[in-house]
């Protein structure tokens, strides 16, 4: 090996390259000045591509930049090493140096095209800017979720609240109400002038317990707590049956406008609330027209799609029947549309409103599985939608029955379960007026003793469903183990989900809302009496 060496450097056997240019002055600086500048330029891009790999670390295939830089190094000699061999004969070193820089070329080569598909994946400025744009767009919608996200949580909390006090609040005026209607009946016995006078008063109170009543059905619509009994209903008959009383509220400055959507879908919803909806909308715009202007009610099917689904996140995709309730008032800025159906949020003065009209609207909406949404411009009126799921069932054609005040024919007996003696004490009273036999419990389990001791057959139990202990949806199912054919009312100012599901009665249940009326009590427990047995 080391003859080899010392044969390969030997120069004294060569002549410089010079000779081969015959020592031509321009043709030796030519060669000269070429190589300087090729070796100055190869020897400074080392020097860029060390900086750059230095001050970015974060730089994927770093180590490739300094292949490069060995590889580019190298090169640079053997343009030096050109200058030199033009007069001093050298030509083994430059072989060497020549043999050098072959195998760092051959090794970038061999490192550089494995990695030339992961080079190519490195995103371009173009696709950078465009993730940039649909990473700040992803960030709009997540920021509109989230708000969504907050809305639901605070209207789910005050909906827990508005619930615990409903419940209290239903009982109470259910002593109120039926301690009113028994002085009310007690009153005939009594002269003409105090019983004008006494009529008079308990007339007064009992239209601010109805008053009341109203104020505490709001409540748990928008808390979402309202038992519903849902019906397949064509929406353009109910808005036609009631359009008759929507111009009356409206009165003579407003036009009242109809527009049925054609071959309109059915949708199930509970059609007393559906009505009640409807009207505050109407209450509504009235209020905000100030008494002049054109109300438009408009109906029709809709498809929401995926991308309409993405952006409002609470309406599932599929389809859909929309009621459009559009005024020409002066409509709302945001600040007001964010806080409209928060509940006793009103822009009314003092007196004037309670606050809880749109948030009864949201609630039964909510809870019918649909969504509201409000469109409104300053100055251009305002437009509230309604959305509801489409009922792929057949409607019952069923004419209620008008409530009528129909006793027993004193062969019948009732046990009442309720916990709150006062509500006890008045539903007893009612029964025996209507000339049911009547025994009472204060819980389920004294009802289950009583039963189980008493010998008597019970033809219904009339139960609350929130009670300590054995609530009424398991008094019941124990007492029909023990007596099948008994029959069943529930009664509840709160369900509390005990026979309620998502909303709904579950099927085959008969329920009264408190506070209960003997006119409603009356016809109920009639109605599930005549009922025939089932088999």
């Amino acid at each position: 090996m080391w003859p080899f060496l010392e044969r390969l450097l030997d120069s004294s056997m060569f002549s410089p390259h010079g000779i081969c240019l015959l020592w031509e002055p321009e043709l030796i600086w030519l060669h000269v000045t070429s190589d300087v500048l090729i070796a100055a330029a190869y020897f400074s891009i080392p020097v860029a591509l060390s900086i750059f790999v230095s001050k970015r670390p974060d730089v994927d295939f770093g180590w490739i930049f300094w292949a490069f830089a060995i590889f580019i190094t190298a090169c640079g000699f053997t343009h030096v090493l050109s200058i030199v061999t033009l007069w001093v004969p050298v030509y083994g070193i430059e072989g060497i140096v020549k043999a050098l820089t072959a195998v760092a070329s051959v090794l970038t080569a061999a490192i550089l095209w494995p990695l030339l598909p992961k080079i190519l994946a490195i995103p371009s400025p173009s696709q950078l800017r465009e993730a940039k744009a649909a990473l700040a767009q992803e960030g709009v919608h997540r920021r509109e979720a989230e708000e969504m996200l907050r809305h639901s949580q605070k209207m789910e909390a005050i909906g827990q609240l508005t619930g615990g006090v409903a419940h209290d609040f239903n009982n109470l005026l259910t002593i109120i109400v039926g301690n009113l209607e028994i002085a009310d009946r007690s009153l005939q016995a009594w002269g003409e002038t105090a019983r004008e006078r006494l009529t008079r008063v308990i007339a007064n109170a009992a239209n601010g317990a109805q008053r009341a009543t109203i104020l505490t059905q709001r409540l748990l619509a928008f808390a979402r707590r309202q038992p519903l009994d849902p019906k397949p209903t064509n929406v353009n008959q109910l808005l036609a049956g009631m359009s008759d009383f929507f111009q009356r509220t409206l009165g003579e400055n407003i036009q009242l406008e109809l527009v049925g959507g054609a071959g309109l879908w059915r949708v199930e919803v509970d059609p007393s609330q559906m009505e009640a909806a409807i009207l505050n909308l109407v209450v509504n715009a009235k209020d905000a027209m100030a008494g002049k202007g054109r109300l438009t009610i408009e109906t029709a099917n809709v498809f929401i799609d995926e991308r309409y689904s993405q952006q409002n996140a609470d309406i599932p995709v599929g389809q859909y029947i929309r009621i459009a309730v559009s005024d020409t008032g002066p409509g709302m800025p945001k600040e007001i549309q964010e806080r409209a159906f928060d509940p006793f949020f009103t822009t009314k003065q003092p007196g004037q409103g309670t606050g809880l009209g749109l948030s009864q609207v949201y609630g039964f909406v909510r809870q019918s599985g649909g969504q509201v949404k409000i469109y409104s411009e300053v100055g251009e009126g305002t437009t509230i939608k309604i959305y509801l799921p489409r009922a792929h069932v057949v409607a019952d054609h069923v004419k209620d029955d008008a409530v009528t005040l129909v006793g027993s024919l004193g062969s019948e007996t009732i046990l009442v379960v309720e916990d709150e003696s006062d509500v006890r004490s008045y539903l007893v009273e009612t029964l025996q007026d209507l000339n049911y036999h009547v025994h009472q419990a204060p819980d389920g389990a004294s009802a289950l003793t009583l039963f189980d001791s008493d010998s008597v057959r019970i033809d219904l139990l009339l139960t609350d469903i929130v009670m300590p202990g054995i609530n009424g949806r398991q008094l019941a199912d124990e007492l029909r183990h023990r007596q099948p054919s008994l029959k069943v009312l529930f009664m509840t100012g709160y369900s509390r989900d005990a026979i309620v599901h998502q909303g709904r009665l579950d099927t085959g249940v008969s329920m009264l809302q408190k506070p209960l009326t003997q006119a409603a009590l009356a016809a109920k427990i009639r109605h599930i009496l005549d009922q025939p047995q089932a088999a």
